[in-house]
């Protein structure tokens, strides 16, 4: 009778699984987003292409409702904010409720896995003079103006780099292929491939050795 019952429950996610895996195709091509084959994004994706989002073959986004255990119900998003933002996304990337912001660019390699709960955005999203934070500077100077005073630097994180849950990857950086980035590190300066990076800011704790090389 248990076990009835449980298969009973699980139809509803079963059934909201199935349509997401066939609808978000659909809407990614609504907003714009370019994609190559194999696409599994699961669950509701805040989604807003204002600029470009280009994204390779199989590419596999978990968005909340559970599926990771570590997101829990946290919703993941891409956000290419402006005309000129470009979000670039390799082959085979793997991605758990994260949430990729630009205004820039952000490009992502090959093989990458993106861990739960990451923030990747290649702005400060106000500006670092309280003057021009205030809501009557972006009034006097208009839109347009005032996001200019906003620092950016584009983000690129090379192939096969694994970067672990709930990491902070700030404007700028640049992560070198096949490094792992240690869980809740704040990464505010490049890091060079083949190593393991952590901590608050994020530094270089050891290189990995290639074996049998």
């Amino acid at each position: 009778m248990k076990k009835l019952l449980r298969k009973l429950l699980y139809i509803r996610p079963f059934l909201r699984k199935k349509w997401y895996l066939s609808w978000n195709p659909v809407y990614f091509r609504i907003m714009g987003v370019e994609f190559g084959p194999g696409l599994r994004v699961h669950n509701k994706v805040y989604l807003e292409s204002k600029g470009r989002i280009t994204i390779g073959k199989e590419f596999h986004f978990t968005s909340g409702d559970s599926i990771n255990p570590i997101c829990r119900n946290i919703r993941g998003g891409l956000y290419a904010m402006t005309e000129s933002a470009h979000i670039e996304i390799g082959d085979r990337v793997g991605i758990s409720s994260a949430c990729l912001w630009s205004k820039e660019r952000i490009t992502i390699g090959n093989d990458v896995n993106i861990g739960g709960d990451c923030l990747i955005m290649d702005n400060d999203a106000h500006p670092i003079d309280y003057l021009q934070r205030r809501k009557s500077y972006s009034e006097e100077v208009g839109q347009e103006a005032y996001s200019k005073t906003i620092g950016t630097a584009p983000i690129r994180i090379d192939d096969d780099v694994w970067i672990g849950a709930r990491c902070l990857i700030l404007k700028g950086v640049h992560i070198g292929a096949r490094s792992v980035i240690a869980a809740g590190s704040v990464v505010t300066r490049d890091i060079p491939s083949d190593v393991v990076a952590g901590g608050n800011p994020c530094r270089v704790i050891k290189t990995l050795k290639e074996e049998g090389r």
